[in-house]
């Protein structure tokens, strides 16, 4: 797959031959929403002698427009959509700095310097896609606007037991410790890229040895609390326990941000300093502060439990 950025004023004007059948949306976390938009524009693009490509944009747009509002959290980083979106099978994703400037383009502006000067010939969103100035550009509009360069399909609303499976919903399902739902709407569970770093040590003094995670960039992590995690490695995937939180058992105060730390099970390695993903399965339980190391252990010993029981039955 080749990765294309555009930013306002568009000024690539290579044409693929054949034409492109353009997936269009933001895709944060490449839901299964997302994929059938996705592989809707691929499967036209291979009935059509078209190639298949996707359109998205950078940053998420309330980053932009609503300057004084914090952020939208991603679900997935940008590194980690374009090998999401690679995986599906698209032969160009294009990537559009989205700015004020972009942001100010009315619906037909977008589709002549966006669509029609990249000789798309099919276009495929979501039934709620929107674009241009306010969003005043939709998928009923779009007809005209394409000016019968290019044919266009919409997706139908995706959902699961009447609710729309949208990013909006994983994130809140993320944010609650729902990661088994989220793993759901998601089509596979939701996972953060870290590098494991050097920490207290203090989990191979009382029996379980844990990998330090530190995150390489922000995205959207579960509460604090207990998980049955998979931590991949090396292109090899590794079953185990994760503690996200504060320690409270040994500190008093909070540091800035929680820690996220892997007991995985049946593993001597040392692995510092090596790339992992930690993709979250289940909730087992919120973090408590324990009376002593003691019941720490025995509480851990019973997460490890619960948490390889897990595995097992899946």
């Amino acid at each position: 797959m080749q990765t294309i950025r555009l930013s306002h004023p568009n000024t690539f004007t290579h044409t693929i031959p054949g034409g492109l059948s353009m997936a269009l949306g933001y895709f944060d976390g490449v839901h299964r929403g997302h994929k059938e938009v996705i592989l809707t524009a691929k499967k036209w693009a291979e009935n059509n002698g078209a190639k298949c490509a996707v359109m998205t944009f950078y940053p998420h747009p309330s980053k932009v427009l609503r300057k004084n509002v914090k952020p939208v959290e991603p679900i997935t980083p940008l590194s980690d959509k374009i090998e999401l979106i690679e995986e599906l099978g698209a032969d160009y994703l294009f990537v559009v700095d989205f700015t004020e400037e972009f942001a100010a383009l009315e619906p037909q502006e977008f589709i002549d310097q966006y669509m029609i000067s990249l000789n798309v010939k099919h276009v495929t969103a979501g039934f709620d896609f929107t674009y241009g100035k306010l969003g005043k550009g939709t998928m009923e509009a779009m007809p005209f606007h394409s000016r019968g360069q290019f044919t266009i399909t919409t997706v139908s609303k995706q959902t699961d037991h009447d609710r729309k499976i949208s990013s909006t919903l994983i994130r809140e399902v993320v944010r609650n410790g729902d990661v088994s739902y989220a793993a759901l709407l998601l089509g596979r569970p939701h996972f953060a890229k870290g590098v494991v770093i050097h920490g207290d040590k203090r989990g191979r003094t009382i029996g379980f040895p844990t990998a330090n995670v530190e995150l390489k960039e922000d995205c959207l992590i579960p509460p604090t609390g207990v998980y049955a995690v998979s931590l991949l490695l090396n292109g090899k995937e590794y079953n185990g326990v994760c503690n996200i939180g504060y320690k409270p058992t040994f500190y008093d105060e909070k540091s800035l941000k929680p820690s996220i730390e892997v007991h995985i099970f049946d593993f001597n390695q040392e692995i510092y300093d090596q790339s992992v993903n930690v993709f979250w399965h289940k909730r087992i339980r919120s973090e408590q502060k324990f009376s002593g190391v003691e019941e720490l252990i025995a509480q851990i010993a019973l997460d490890k439990k619960a948490a390889e029981d897990y595995f097992h039955n899946k």
